[in-house]
């Protein structure tokens, strides 16, 4: 079995307790879009999901430019320092998945297991689900504690825990 380091069991971590992350894309003009979404990761894909609806603006921006990146963050605690929280910022790619093919049904049991209560949304004829492949991360693990990461690294850790 090899070895984890302790930073990639933190980004498993960070990924795990979270749920939702900020999906930056690039508007029609060029401009910066950031839109809060709710995420799941396809352990058996090595990839994060996203659930959207062809109405919203992050999925034309998509649709038209598929680099993106995700921030996903540890929430705030009130009264604490907010300097060290852990956070990461994964670079990714986009695809939109072929409804009703493996990687697609792969995609939505693994987002329905982490968010049941969107059955419903998995029926409705605009929304799609979107895989993000990492193209490479900076995490912050805490004060003195940060890195790169390359997309093969950041594939690993996606993967199911060793």
């Amino acid at each position: 079995m090899p070895h984890q380091s302790r930073l990639t069991q933190a980004l498993r971590e960070l990924l795990a307790r979270q749920r939702v992350g900020s999906l930056g894309t690039l508007g029609m003009d060029g401009a910066p879009w950031v839109s809060l979404v709710p995420f799941a990761v396809d352990t058996s894909l090595r990839v994060i999901v996203i659930h959207v609806s062809a109405l919203a603006s992050h999925s034309a921006n998509l649709r038209r430019e598929p680099r993106a990146s995700l921030l996903v963050a540890q929430a705030e605690v009130v009264g604490e320092p907010v300097h060290a929280l852990p956070r990461v910022m994964l670079v990714m790619q986009a695809q939109t998945l072929e409804a009703g093919g493996e990687a697609e049904k792969s995609a939505c049991a693994a987002y329905l297991l982490r968010f049941p209560e969107a059955t419903h949304m998995t029926t409705l004829g605009d929304f799609s689900f979107v895989a993000l492949t990492p193209l490479g991360a900076r995490q912050v693990a805490g004060f003195g504690a940060a890195r790169s990461l390359e997309a093969d690294e950041v594939v690993r850790a996606l993967g199911p825990p060793s």
